[in-house]
C-alpha cells in the first residue's frame, strides 16, 4: 500500500468513527427522559437552550393539564390580539423551564409571536415576580406555527422556578385562528389583556379573568430536587372539582406537598414531582362527543397524557365513576375493570408502576340507584383483590361515611354528593402509603 493510499484508508476509518460518535452524541441529547414519542409535537427535535448545561439534573414534569375542548365562543376569532397569562402551579422546582401548547382542538394553524414565563409576584395575580420575567423561544425563534390538531414544545428558559409556587405563562397570537383548546374547571384564575403584553410585569392591564387554562397543557423543569414525575390520571374527582379555587387544594397537589415534605424530613421515599391530567367528566370507556372528540376516553388519552409525559415512573389512576353514572342503562363492570387493565397494560409496557384507587362513594347524588351502587362495589372489589393495579390506595374507604357506606362522611362531602371537600381532599392525600411510590412495573415472568 502507498503511503497516500494508507492516508486516505486512515481518513475514512477517522471519518467513520467521528460519524458514530455524532450520531451517538444525537441519540443521548434527544433522550431527555420524556418516556414518549415527540412524533406528535410540531417539529421532531427535543428543543434545547443554547445557554442549557450538558447536564445539570433532571427533566420533569412540574404541572399538566389535559387538553379538553374547544373553548366556546372562540369558534370564529379565536383569541386575536390578546395575550393570555395562564397562572399554573409547580410541584418541583428548576433551573430551566420549558413548556408545551397545544392547537389540538383548533381548526386552522396557531401562531404564536411572543411568549413568557415567570414567576408570580403572589397569589391571586397577573403580576410578576421582580427579574423573573424571561422571553420563551421555539427552534431559536420568538414565533411558531402549531398546526391544527398539534402541539409544540418550546425551547429550554433559563429561570428559576421554586417548587409549590405560581408560575405565569403569556402567549399572544395577533391573528384568528378559530378554536381555542383549553382545560375548563381549573380552580385556578388566569388572565387575558388586549394586545401584546406578553412581557409586561404588572399585570394590571389583565383585566379579563377566566377559569381556563388555555393552550399551555404542560411546563417541565430541570430539576436537581426530583429525578421522576408521577402523573395522576382520572375524572373531575383528581382535577380538584369541590375544592377552593386558588387554593392548590386537589389531592395531587396535597399528595406532591406530602411527599415533599417526606424527602426534607429524610425519610426514605422517592423524590418525585407530581402533575395532574384529570378531566371532569372523564371515562374510561367513552369519548365525548366532536372530531377529534372532546373529554377523549381514557383509553384514547392515555399515550398522550401519561406516557408522553416527561420522564414518568409512576402513575395513579382513579377512573370509572363516570362509566357508571353516565351510563343511561347499567353498566357493566367487567367492561370498565377491562378498560382499566388496559391502561395498566400500557403503562407495564413502558415500566411505569401503577397504582390503582377504589372509587368513591356517590349516594345522595342525582345519578345514584342502587343498581349503580352495585356497579361500584363489584369494581371496588376487584381493586382491593389486587386484580387490577400493582398497588391499592382506598379513596372509598377514606371519605365514606361509616354508618351509611353508600355516601360520604359529611364534612368530606363538597357538598354536591359526588366531590371531595378540602377536609375531604386532604383525607384523600393522607390516606396514600409513600412507600408505594417506590418502585417500578412487576417484572415480567
Amino acid at each position: 500500500m502507498t503511503r497516500k493510499a494508507g492516508y486516505a484508508l486512515l481518513a475514512a476509518i477517522v471519518a467513520l468513527i467521528v460519524a458514530l460518535s455524532a450520531a451517538i452524541y444525537v441519540g443521548v441529547a434527544a433522550g431527555d427522559g420524556s418516556g414518549g414519542s415527540r412524533e406528535n409535537l410540531a417539529g421532531s427535535r427535543t428543543p434545547r437552550s443554547p445557554a442549557e448545561p450538558a447536564s445539570t439534573g433532571t427533566w420533569v414534569g412540574t404541572w399538566s393539564a389535559s387538553p379538553v375542548g374547544a373553548e366556546p365562543g372562540t369558534e370564529i376569532t379565536g383569541l386575536a390580539n390578546r395575550s393570555v397569562r395562564n397562572v399554573v402551579h409547580t410541584s418541583a422546582g428548576g433551573t430551566f423551564a420549558r413548556i408545551t401548547l397545544s392547537n389540538l382542538y383548533g381548526q386552522s394553524p396557531l401562531t404564536i409571536t411572543h411568549a413568557s414565563i415567570a414567576v408570580a409576584a403572589g397569589d391571586d395575580t397577573a403580576a410578576a415576580a421582580p427579574g423573573t420575567m424571561s422571553r420563551v423561544t421555539f427552534n431559536g425563534s420568538t414565533t411558531v406555527v402549531v398546526p391544527a390538531g398539534q402541539q409544540t414544545m418550546s425551547d429550554a428558559v433559563r429561570i428559576t422556578v421554586p417548587n409549590d409556587s405560581d408560575v405565569l405563562v403569556t402567549t399572544y397570537s395577533p391573528t384568528a385562528a378559530g378554536p381555542v383548546t383549553y382545560h375548563p374547571r381549573s380552580r385556578q384564575i388566569s388572565y387575558a389583556a388586549q394586545g401584546d403584553l406578553t412581557e409586561d410585569v404588572t399585570g394590571t392591564a389583565y383585566t379579563q379573568q377566566v377559569e381556563y387554562w388555555r393552550y399551555l397543557t404542560a411546563l417541565d423543569v430541570l430539576s436537581n430536587e426530583s429525578n421522576g414525575t408521577v402523573v395522576a390520571f382520572g375524572d373531575s374527582l383528581t382535577d380538584g372539582v369541590g375544592s377552593s379555587t386558588g387554593a392548590n387544594n386537589r389531592w395531587p397537589d396535597l399528595l406532591s406537598d406530602r411527599l415533599r415534605e417526606a424527602v426534607e424530613d429524610g425519610d426514605d421515599v422517592p423524590r418525585y414531582s407530581f402533575v395532574n391530567q384529570g378531566i371532569g367528566g372523564n371515562q374510561v370507556l367513552a369519548n365525548g362527543f366532536g372530531r377529534p372528540a372532546e373529554n377523549q376516553a381514557g383509553l384514547v388519552r392515555f399515550g398522550r397524557d401519561v406516557l408522553s409525559r416527561t420522564n414518568v415512573k409512576v402513575v395513579i389512576i382513579d377512573l370509572g365513576v363516570n362509566d357508571i353514572l353516565r351510563n343511561r342503562g347499567q353498566a357493566d363492570p367487567d367492561a370498565i375493570l377491562g378498560g382499566l387493565r388496559t391502561l395498566v397494560q400500557q403503562a407495564h409496557a413502558r415500566g411505569l408502576k401503577v397504582i390503582g384507587a377504589t372509587l368513591m362513594p356517590f349516594g345522595g347524588h342525582i345519578g345514584y340507584s342502587a343498581e349503580r351502587e352495585s356497579v361500584r362495589q363489584a369494581i371496588n372489589a376487584a381493586i382491593r383483590a389486587g386484580q387490577v393495579f400493582d398497588a391499592v390506595v382506598d379513596f372509598d374507604e377514606a371519605v365514606r361515611d361509616p354508618y351509611d357506606p353508600r355516601k360520604f362522611r359529611s364534612d368530606y362531602d363538597s357538598g354536591d354528593h359526588l366531590h371531595p371537600s378540602d377536609k375531604g381532599y386532604e383525607r384523600i392525600a393522607d390516606t396514600f402509603n409513600l412507600d408505594d411510590l417506590k418502585g417500578g412495573a412487576p417484572a415480567k415472568l
